[in-house]
């Protein structure tokens, strides 16, 4: 009665598909984790980089800021045809174009002698990043059984959480010792190194079916989503970065506009199985549930990423060095806990996990909201080591359930959604948190306050609006339950 899906050794008369599909799935979900937190470590690696990267280049703050921001922008642009891709391909050819892809990128930007074909590498290595992720989730969705999946998925939450949260670590320690083309010639033999095993270990373990692609869907996909996140990470720097000569609030008030276009259109596509993004995902209750808190939580991720170094390095007058490695306990704890987690999600569910986690995170965040200049470096070493407690125990059962409640026929669809949620929510936080930030700095300057303690007062006022947005993941924390499991289909 127990590990009902694992390989064991009864009398069965398809006793070779057991074993030969147990053993072929571990390879190919081991394949899609190493190469997806490769691709991931560079959603965030450049955040300590970018002062290095202003003198290295020659360039301001508000161009160099671009290596982030077309990042996230292509992302968001990509993510939203990945689930059609990965309807209509095999597994190991699209595991094949996105690694590729992004090896591309990576090569690009090492061998890149100024900015700007820097952001063209950038771009070229989001494209390939957006991919992977889906790809990875409706995967494991697929062939993981319902019992077993909270610990697949602790390892996926390694992944989206730890990866980027890691990011600065790593350039920490390289940018101490090496120049900044390292961030890239590093990572480009282990991208080449996993394009090479999964090209010859990589199998196919889903059926591609027909589903049409509605050419208007992409285009509004693009516009809507690039013009939301590019708009909110214009808003996160200065607000005063312009495309096609509109200010950046102009960019995200189209992108919204357009945006609720899009989800028209995507309302009626569906109704014949033909829609870019299928919101009927959004008919599951604890889907919806599950992926507010995860927006809510991304956003305080991320958000929290860019606002302690900036905290740490000018206020409490350490270096990227010694912030990288501040930052590195949290990230390890978050990979330490995830497999964990998703043991006790399979055994105990959803909501005893994520109950106590948005507590912890709550806490940390009214705590930040305290700071100070004479704040002890080591409080602020616990308190992201506990925030990461708290995340590790949000991520992998928001993934689990969420997903799991979604019928398996919109995995796909599902995955997708995740994905570009994930990335706008992430530009909101960015935006909220250093917006905020901004404005109380600039205004506590004009009352008089000292540079260092103007600044802190913005830091302070910023971790205030994120503390009270966390409040409604909090709430929300207490209606997550584990999906019933399903019935077992047919084979598809």
């Amino acid at each position: 009665m127990t590990d009902s899906n694992q390989s064991t050794s009864g009398p069965d008369t398809g006793a070779e598909p057991a074993p030969d599909h147990s053993a072929r799935n571990r390879l190919v979900i081991g394949l899609l984790l190493v190469s997806t937190f490769v691709v991931f470590l560079n959603e965030t690696i450049m955040t300590v980089a970018l002062p290095r990267l202003m003198i290295a280049l020659d360039v301001d703050a508000s161009a160099v800021q671009w290596l982030t921001t077309a990042f996230l922008l292509t992302m968001a642009v990509v993510i939203p045809v990945t689930g059609f891709l990965i309807q209509r391909m095999n597994t190991r050819p699209i595991y094949i174009m996105a690694m590729s892809i992004f090896t591309v990128g990576t090569f690009i930007c090492a061998v890149s002698p100024g900015l700007e074909l820097l952001i063209f590498g950038r771009v070229i290595q989001a494209v390939g990043t957006a991919i992977m992720m889906p790809l990875l989730m409706t995967t494991v969705m697929t062939l993981v059984p319902p019992e077993s999946r909270g610990k697949t998925m602790g390892n996926i939450s390694i992944v989206i959480s730890v990866a980027p949260a890691i990011g600065p670590t790593i350039s920490g320690f390289v940018l101490n010792y090496m120049e900044w083309r390292w961030l890239f010639i590093l990572v480009l033999p282990i991208a080449l190194l996993a394009m090479a095993v999964g090209s010859r270990w990589m199998k196919n373990v889903t059926e591609p079916r027909y589903a049409p692609l509605d050419f208007l869907s992409v285009v509004l996909s693009a516009i809507a989503f690039g013009g939301v996140v590019y708009g909110l990470s214009s808003l996160g720097g200065e607000g005063t970065a312009k495309i096609a000569g509109m200010p950046a609030w102009v960019t995200l008030v189209i992108g919204a506009a357009v945006m609720v276009i899009f989800i028209l259109r995507q309302f009626t596509l569906q109704k014949k199985d033909a829609a870019l993004l299928d919101f009927r995902t959004f008919q599951s209750g604890n889907y919806a549930i599950c992926l507010t808190m995860l927006a809510i939580s991304m956003m305080t991720l991320l958000g929290t990423i860019i606002l302690l170094p900036i905290y740490t390095q000018n206020v409490l007058g350490i270096d990227a060095l010694q912030t990288g490695l501040l930052l590195m306990p949290g990230g390890l704890i978050m990979g330490l806990l995830a497999p964990s987690v998703g043991r006790m999600y399979d055994k105990i569910g959803a909501r005893r996990l994520v109950i106590p986690g948005t507590i912890l995170v709550s806490g940390v965040l009214w705590a930040l909201t305290t700071v100070g200049e004479d704040t002890s470096i080591w409080n602020i070493l616990i308190g992201h080591m506990i925030l990461s407690v708290g995340l590790a125990l949000i991520f992998t059962p928001l993934f689990t359930a969420g997903l799991g409640a979604v019928p398996p026929m919109l995995y796909s669809h599902g995955s997708a959604m995740l994905g570009s949620i994930q990335q706008v929510a992430g530009a909101a936080g960015v935006a909220l948190f250093v917006a905020v930030m901004s404005i109380q700095t600039r205004m506590a300057e004009e009352a008089g306050m000292s540079a260092t303690a103007a600044l802190t007062s913005g830091i302070r006022l910023a971790f205030v609006c994120g503390a009270c947005i966390f409040l409604v993941a909090v709430v929300l924390a207490f209606f997550v339950r584990r999906p019933p499991a399903p019935e077992a289909p047919a084979s598809a």
